[in-house]
């Protein structure tokens, strides 16, 4: 292919990539399967997609400014646990086999289609269990932080489909609206992919070629993402969660 349309095809997986990730997170099946076909080393491929898709998640997180409006000490607190995951997931991309993690990929997307599934009847009677309580204050149950930690790991390491993890992790566990958690989660994964792309800055063989047309397309797509996922019925935004976190199941396994 024409390096001409090489770079066109990058900077359109690029807005696909942002896009997705501002709604769900998963959008390096896209860009990641882009840059191998294309010929890009595997490990190259990876550490340059991470970073370049680190704009497109802060431009998501920006286009769900107004959900986060009230939630300021949850982030705080998440983003800590996020951080610590993502460091050390990066780290791990750096010293391990990549069968060695690779392989429960499949799985661990899985487990987060299922907790998006069974959300609405789980979070029912997290309610129901608060009502009774008749307490105004509500703290967010304390498996949060270290399951969001571990997510972080995973979104470090690989990062695809970090979202519909985080999304069945949170839907569950906070009583908030999807799309509430849907800007949370935009933080979270935002702070995952930036502090594994500033390890890979310094120690991995990054393609800054890539990297430019994947994150000018990524924050395109960021705020594409925003505008459409906000104005999604619930239903129809865990409809697409699943529909996405099938697909990577599916994309894993072939």
């Amino acid at each position: 292919m024409p390096p001409f349309l090489e770079a066109v095809a990058i900077l359109l997986a690029g807005v696909a990539a942002g896009g997705i990730n501002a709604v769900v997170g998963s959008g390096t099946l896209i860009t990641f399967p882009t840059l191998v076909a294309l010929g890009v080393p595997p490990v190259t491929a990876n550490v340059s997609n991470n970073i370049g898709l680190v704009p497109g998640s802060i431009s998501g997180a920006v286009g769900y400014r107004r959900e986060l409006v009230g939630q300021r000490a949850r982030v705080l607190r998440l983003v800590s646990g996020s951080f610590l995951g993502g460091l050390i997931g990066a780290v791990l991309l750096l010293v391990l086999p990549a069968d060695a993690f690779e392989a429960v990929v499949p799985v661990l997307i899985a487990l987060g289609i299922a907790l998006v599934i069974v959300q609405p009847r789980l979070s029912r009677r997290v309610a129901a269990r608060r009502a009774a309580a008749a307490t105004d204050h509500h703290p967010d149950p304390w498996w949060i932080w270290p399951t969001t930690a571990l997510a972080g790991v995973y979104g470090g390491y690989f990062g695809a489909a970090q979202g519909v993890i985080l999304m069945g992790i949170l839907g569950i566990g906070v009583d908030e609206s999807l799309q509430r958690l849907n800007a949370v989660k935009n933080v979270l994964a935002a702070v995952v992919n930036g502090v594994a792309g500033l390890l890979f800055v310094f120690v991995a063989d990054v393609d800054w070629w890539i990297v430019l047309l994947i994150g000018i397309g990524a924050v395109i797509g960021g705020q594409l993402g925003a505008t459409i996922g906000r104005r999604l019925h619930p239903t129809v935004l865990r409809g697409v969660i699943v529909v996405v976190g099938l697909v990577a199941v599916v994309s894993f396994l072939l």
